[in-house]
């Protein structure tokens, strides 16, 4: 698919009909001429007669060797001037005979025939002005006819036409480009230029001159004896990074600004008569115009790679702002205590409930070992099960020393039978106590109520009782800590920069900011302008 080629319209105005050139008149509406009369002496239309170098016959001209060059210029410019030559020959013979040089370099404005009408340049018709002779006698001129002007049917030449076109182009090209200029140069005039004027006369004369107050302070972790793995970051600004951030947080917020004016008179000072309208506050003002004009004066920053609060405080003069920087800086160390007092009361209260749960637990703990020991007939049962186990050990030898004796015995032939008797009974009583104590172990060490059950118990509360006593210990030397460090300051407010009394004004910054005032403008203008020819062109289109 192709596009048509399309060429650009231009408005033009169709030229005006000419006069008809003296050629296109008819011989016989002509002025009659004395034949006798020379032909070089009759005078060309539109053209002066004067001298013309070079022969007017047609064989003379052909011997001159005129090149093709020449004799197309010389037809070119009999046509002009409203010739019909036979041959270019012919347009020398007839240029030279009315009296014009064809080969003479001459401007456009000599060739082209001017219009009828027109002041003092009027086309001539033929023989226009010229007496004309009696037929009836030689030598006397009857009067001169009266000069008519005959409507001419001749059209100018398509380079004449184009060459006039195109200058009426650029003519109206130039005139719409200088309104164009004008109209752009009216616009940055009015919406850029005049802006940045008067913004430039009030930061030059009008804005009330501003002294700044800076300072600098950063806040300082207190040194803890304690191990632990916060201690590591206890000298880097990572450990207050929290601290800052709430301090720079508070004193941009509306409590400061209210705390600052009930001490330091922070609305007053702003409602003076000798500040500026744009900087002044309104008498009454609400508390949210004092605000905003507290943001606009008080700029505070915290650089955490640092750990610097950076504070600039701006006043109609320097010892006002020193004052209000002072101020500032006084709240936020009162801040900072602040932030952690409530954690170090809550640390000393919850330690003083542990200790309290400690001291109930181990009381319990004792008293429950206590139950168990007063429970039993034994205070001690494994010692009664460690006595049994000896008494056992002993009497078992005594029963193998009876028993190897009464063997001994009935080994002989004929032996005592008193003392046979008096082992067999020494054995029997042995293995009878044997019995009894094996007995008072087994039921000492089975069952729910044995020796060794109660003596699992006491093991168990004993030990219950050895953890209390422990958490009572951590318990006492928590609430000691606690309590040192609800008396001792946990952050501490260092100012590195104190804030000192300008001798000169630091703001308005009239040249700066009348360069950043053109500049919005410019970009305000820009934006606008740009959108609105995008929208043209889509519309247009």
């Amino acid at each position: 698919m192709t596009t048509k080629p399309k060429a650009k319209k231009f408005r033009l105005r169709r030229p005006e009909p000419r006069l008809v050139p003296p050629a296109a008149v008819p011989a016989d509406e002509r002025p009659q001429a004395d034949p006798a009369a020379p032909e070089a002496a009759q005078p060309s239309a539109g053209t002066e007669e004067r001298p013309v170098a070079g022969s007017t016959d047609i064989e003379a001209i052909r011997g001159e060797g005129l090149t093709g060059r020449q004799l197309r210029l010389a037809r070119r410019v009999a046509q002009k001037n409203g010739f019909e030559p036979a041959s270019d020959y012919d347009a020398v013979r007839m240029l030279r005979a009315r009296g014009i040089d064809p080969f003479q370099r001459s401007s456009m404005l000599e060739l082209v025939v001017p219009e009828a009408g027109s002041g003092g340049g009027g086309a001539k018709a033929p023989g226009a002005g010229l007496p004309v002779l009696h037929p009836e006698g030689e030598g006397l001129p009857l009067p001169v006819a009266p000069k008519t002007q005959l409507p001419s049917t001749q059209t100018a030449s398509p380079a004449e036409r184009r060459a006039a076109e195109i200058m009426k182009i650029q003519q109206e090209l130039a005139k719409r480009r200088r309104k164009k200029q004008a109209m752009l140069l009216t616009r940055l005039a009015f919406f850029v230029m005049l802006p940045t004027v008067l913004a430039g006369y009030y930061f030059y004369v009008v804005a009330t001159p501003m002294y700044a107050t800076k300072s600098e302070f950063l806040i300082l972790k207190a040194e803890n004896s304690a191990s632990s793995m916060g201690s590591l970051f206890s000298g880097t600004q990572f450990a207050t990074n929290q601290d800052a951030i709430a301090v720079q947080s508070y004193l941009m917020s509306k409590d400061a600004m209210l705390r600052l004016d009930r001490d330091e008179g922070f609305k007053a000072h702003y409602q003076q008569e000798r500040i500026d309208p744009l900087q002044r506050l309104d008498e009454g003002a609400s508390n949210e115009d004092a605000y905003g004009v507290y943001k606009r004066n008080i700029e505070i920053g915290y650089d955490p790679t640092e750990g610097v609060v950076k504070m600039e405080v701006q006043a109609a003069d320097p010892e006002t702002a020193a004052r209000f920087s002072r101020a500032l800086i006084g709240y936020a160390e009162t801040r900072v205590d602040n932030l952690s007092l409530r954690k170090r009361s809550n640390a000393v209260t919850d330690a003083e409930v542990g200790l309290e749960e400690a001291q109930a637990e181990r009381q319990d703990a004792q008293e429950k070992l206590v139950r168990l020991q007063q429970q039993g007939s034994v205070i001690d049962p494994e010692g009664r099960i460690a006595a049994l186990r000896t008494q056992i050990s002993n009497v078992e030898v005594q029963l193998q020393e009876k028993q190897l004796t009464l063997r001994a015995l009935l080994d002989n032939v004929r032996p005592n039978s008193s003392r046979v008797e008096g082992a067999r009974g020494d054995v029997r009583r042995l293995e009878a106590l044997l019995g009894d104590l094996n007995a008072q172990m087994t039921t000492a060490t089975t069952g729910e109520d044995s020796l060794a059950e109660k003596a699992v118990q006491i093991q168990l509360a004993q030990a219950d009782l050895a953890t209390r006593d422990l958490m009572l210990q951590t318990a006492l030397e928590r609430l000691e800590q606690a309590r040192r460090d609800a008396e001792s300051q946990a952050r501490y407010l260092t100012t590195s920069v104190e804030p000192v009394a300008s001798q000169d004004p630091s703001y308005p910054r009239a040249f700066e900011n009348t360069i950043l005032a053109f500049l919005i403008f410019s970009g305000i203008y820009l934006m606008i302008s740009l959108t609105a020819s995008i929208l043209r062109e889509q519309v247009s289109s």
